[in-house]
């Protein structure tokens, strides 16, 4: 494969493409070829004979980032369905519901009955998934709004020049301004669906419009609330960040509001609270600080003595616009009527706030008034815990909250409950609270919860939710909830709150159990609540459904349209059975990190992302001749009636499907070449994409190895995953499981609505992987390819490197449980492939980008062999070195080196200490530098740079 030179951008891109073809086609005629690691060797011997060099790569970079921003800016703009322009999209469906509301003297009562609630609530949160840098996210959200492709060609271009790695570095304060902005033009679209909606009021009821207060959807967020799992975010920065998002809707009150003779009260009252507000946020504390007891004492004093001059309920302020819109001129009255649906619908905040914190923390903060032994999850201390919490609570007395009370707690969890307690008497109480708990695994985590909340006093305003996300959470999610039920005081509760709220997660779940079988499962559990609900008389409760999920397939979202993506989490057969029970559901969706905010990244995408979420909330509420179009798939199954789906009249299929996905990605799970493969390198092939803290470390300072994926998150579980050319969450198992009934699985792709919508999430994953690809990495890890290549290599210089190489690798010993993974995911990806011999397969330009970035690898590991000897540091030794580098801890190694090999001169030599001088390294290492470590830090600077493009082609992070 030896090819002329080509370091013209251009070429050299056409070049490579070339080879990648080649290739492939000569590994069809040769099956013990593998294409991806034979361009890789080309490109190494390219390399070697000096054809492509590092400042060749940065110009192919950007050649092969535009073709992938502008297919991706091309997608987003489908997904939305921003075809249709967001104007029309805004005006359609407010226009059907008040078309489809009764006649009559009581017709504009029961609309308002009906758009007076809260149907949908888009959350946005602060995974971390911020991994691609803000200037390329803006251009990309800016590109997809275009109509036309010649138009957004400019910024692509702008945007393929940039580099694709996340900004440095990530913290909360970036996150919270980033998802600001997705709420703001999130509020922005809801205004204009609100505005609609009064329109067609307006000229149906002409005299009455006017009471219509809309709140169809709400923006949420939990982004500076989140505790599970971090440490990092102090009271302080939780309620600063409520200030601002207080301070966001007075200053949209101030801009929307008319400044007219109708609007001076209210004006005032809104200005004179934004300036409250603005004097309680000159001495809040910044983030990271850890604040003295005299800046803690100070901002108390500010947000207590500013109390009633801010505002803590939107009570008058909406009072205030209700009397503007009465003796407003008619010019004026739909800006207050809209403004005014807005503070109702998110009191004083311009998103509702979301606080989440995990069930251990409740534990830890009940212990204390508890005297029971064992952990609350395990089965034999099950009734013990109940009965236990069921006596605290039949004696909860209130105690008092005040900030130096908030300042000298210690239990997480008993904090935050008095940092919602303050926030909800200073800052906003508007509406009761979202109060998240992650690992819920039994009822006790509720009914614990709900002691904290009344021993605190804000039991009325807090919505305790449980996180189903684990696999025996999901098989035991309505145990959990039944066990809570039994409870008199959590039905006393419900009742008064009036709603049930349950949070479904899809990432871990995805990676324990697999994407596919994780849906059906959160199906099931969803239709055994609503049964549960009416089975005890509590069809009048509100439920609640939160849907967290990431933006890629392997964490939940659908990869099609954001319609199908809705429909994939919220089925409209559950959504049918529920309505039929006679129980309101709101349903609620996350939206995480850069890739969610891009949906709402201008006014036209907020517009028509809002649009898609009316179309499938109000779906069932137009009349059946006004029904939509295209609602069910881009391409709808053959069946094309959700109604009537073949996949809920064969429960059978359906069971023993999914079971089989599940016990195959179970057993894929505990394989030791799966943790292998997930955390030799991969870890080090992702740079960090968000401000929660990195994992942790070995005693030599190096990453600790992993030994099985629950020792690393979702996110970077996922991502590296997308890195290593396989989407094993999103395929491993549905061979097997369609291998136990070919035929009906043939039908059910063919006939099913829901079953082929899930399936697209198999065929958009294959058409991301590739084994080839997958196997190049694995062989990179495995000596016997090394030694294998040393025999043949005719470089005597070349021939010892690879030996090296072979012999660090022998000590990390992966080759052999590596094949082991290798061999299973093969077996089933026959399977499928057998089953489903339609299934894309993975572009070149992404072979490509794959093959460049393992030729980089190899070279980064041919430079770390001639590394020189030194004696160990910091209990290190050259060989553990070399081995960190070839688990690419380059930044470690390389600050290491920095220390060993120093560039400057000892700072003693030449002083006189009064005895004779001992010896001392008197040389520096400036060629050491020069020839490796600044060649082997630009290389994986590279590296990285390839990862953040692959995940423009896979089109999401994590």
């Amino acid at each position: 494969m030896q090819h002329e030179s080509s370091r013209e951008p251009g070429e050299l891109e056409r070049h490579l493409l070339g080879l990648i073809e080649s290739a492939r086609e000569q590994a069809r005629e040769d099956p013990f070829r593998n294409p991806v690691l034979a361009v890789t060797l080309a490109i190494t011997r390219r390399f070697d004979r000096n054809e492509i060099a590092a400042d060749d790569l940065d110009g192919l970079f950007e050649r092969l980032r535009a073709p992938a921003l502008a297919a991706r800016a091309e997608r987003l703009r489908g997904y939305v369905g921003l075809e249709a322009g967001p104007a029309d999209a805004d005006a359609a469906i407010p226009a059907r519901l008040v078309a489809a509301a009764p006649g009559g003297p009581d017709g504009v009562s029961t609309f308002a009955a009906f758009i007076h609630r809260i149907a949908f609530a888009v959350v946005f949160t602060a995974h971390p998934t911020f991994g691609m840098p803000r200037a390329v996210a803006t251009l990309l959200a800016q590109a997809a709004s275009l109509p036309d492709a010649a138009a957004r060609a400019d910024l692509i271009a702008r945007a393929a020049a940039l580099s694709t790695r996340p900004d440095a570095p990530i913290t909360l304060d970036v996150e919270f301004e980033q998802a600001c902005a997705a709420a703001n033009n999130g509020r922005l679209a809801l205004d204009a669906f609100n505005g609609a909606l009064l329109d067609a009021a307006r000229t149906r009821w002409p005299e009455s419009w006017t009471d219509l207060t809309p709140r169809p959807f709400a923006i949420a967020s939990w982004v500076g609330c989140d505790t599970d799992g971090r440490t990092d975010i102090g009271w302080w920065d939780t309620l600063r960040y409520r200030l601002i998002s207080k301070r966001m809707q007075f200053d949209r009150v101030m801009r929307d509001l008319p400044d007219t003779a109708a609007c001076r009260e209210v004006r005032a009252l809104a200005a004179e609270a934004l300036a409250a507000v603005n004097r309680q946020l000159a001495v809040a504390p910044r983030l990271g600080d850890k604040p003295s007891l005299e800046a803690v004492h100070r901002f108390a004093l500010a947000l207590i003595i500013e109390r009633e001059r801010a505002q803590t309920d939107a009570g008058a302020l909406v009072a205030g616009l209700t009397a503007a819109l009465e003796g407003a001129d008619a010019a004026d009255k739909r800006a207050i009527a809209i403004l005014r649906s807005g503070v109702a619908t998110h009191g004083l905040s311009n998103a509702l706030p979301h606080f989440r914190l995990n069930a251990s923390q409740i534990y830890n903060a009940v212990r204390r008034v508890i005297d029971l032994e064992g952990e609350p999850t395990d089965s034999a201390q099950r009734r013990s815990h109940l009965a236990t919490i069921h006596s605290l609570l039949n004696d909860v007395r209130p105690v008092a909250v005040d900030f130096g009370a908030l300042a000298a707690e210690r239990a997480s969890a008993a904090r935050l409950m008095m940092t919602i307690a303050q926030i909800l008497k200073h800052v906003d109480g508007t509406h009761p609270v979202r109060f998240l708990i992650a690992e819920t695994e039994t009822g006790y985590t509720l009914l614990a919860a709900l002691w904290l909340a009344r021993h605190y006093d804000i039991a009325d305003k807090l919505e305790i939710t449980p996180l189903f996300e684990t696999a025996s959470a999901l098989e035991q999610g309505i145990r959990v909830l039944d066990d809570a039920l039994r409870n008199p005081h959590w039905r006393q509760y419900l009742k008064r709150i009036g709603r049930l709220t349950v949070q479904f997660g899809y990432s871990d779940s995805g990676r324990y159990v697999g994407q596919l079988a994780a849906t059906f499962w959160i199906e099931r559990l969803r239709l055994r609540i609503t049964e549960m609900l009416v089975q005890n008389g509590l069809a009048d409760v509100e439920l609640t459904i939160f849907d967290t999920h990431g933006e890629s397939i392997g964490r939940g979202a659908h990869p099609t349209s954001l319609r199908d993506r809705l429909a994939y989490l919220a089925p409209e057969d559950a959504r049918d059975r529920a309505r039929k029970a006679g129980l309101k559901v709101r349903l609620e969706s996350s939206f995480q990190g850069t890739d969610g905010y891009l949906l709402y990244g201008t006014e036209a995408l907020a517009q028509a992302s809002v649009a898609r979420i009316a179309e499938h909330v109000y779906a069932l509420d137009i009349a059946e001749d006004d029904s939509f179009s295209d609602y069910a798939l881009n391409d709808t199954a053959a069946g094309g009636d959700a109604k009537d789906d073949p996949i809920y009249s064969e429960p059978d299929f359906a069971l023993e499907f999914f079971t089989a996905a599940r016990q195959d990605m179970e057993a894929l799970v505990d394989d030791p070449g799966y943790a292998a493969l997930l955390g030799t390198f991969g870890p080090s092939l992702i740079d960090r994409t968000g401000s929660r803290p990195v994992a942790r470390q070995t005693d030599n300072g190096g990453p600790a190895r992993i030994t099985h994926p629950t020792q690393m998150r979702a996110i970077p579980n996922n991502a590296i995953l997308h890195q290593l050319g396989f989407l094993a969450n999103s395929l491993h198992g549905i061979g097997r499981a369609a291998q136990r009934g070919p035929d009906l699985f043939r039908d059910m792709r063919r006939d099913s609505v829901r079953f082929s919508r899930a399936f697209r999430l198999v065929q958009h994953a294959a058409a991301l992987g590739d084994l080839d690809v997958l196997r190049a990495y694995i062989d990179t890890l495995d000596p016997a390819v090394w030694l294998e290549r040393a025999r043949r290599t005719q470089k005597d210089f070349r021939r010892e490197e690879l030996v090296v190489i072979a012999g660090a690798l022998e000590r990390l010993d992966l080759a052999s449980s590596l094949r082991g993974l290798f061999g299973r995911l093969t077996r089933d990806w026959l399977a499928l492939t057998t089953a489903a011999p339609d299934l894309p397969g993975m572009s070149a330009r992404l072979t490509l980008l794959h093959a460049l970035r393992l030729a980089l690898i190899h070279r980064i590991w041919f430079l770390a062999v001639h590394i020189p000897g030194f004696r160990p540091q910091a209990g290190i030794s050259r060989e553990q070195l070399l081995e960190r580098v070839l688990r690419l801890d380059i930044d470690g190694c390389l600050t290491l080196l920095d220390a060993i090999f120093p560039i400057t001169p000892d700072p003693t030599l030449g002083l006189n200490f009064g005895e004779p001088a001992g010896p001392r390294d008197v040389g520096t290492y400036e060629a050491e530098h020069a020839n490796l470590f600044q060649p082997i830090r630009r290389l994986f600077d590279q590296v990285r740079e390839i990862s953040g493009m692959i995940q423009h082609e896979v089109g999401a992070f994590g």
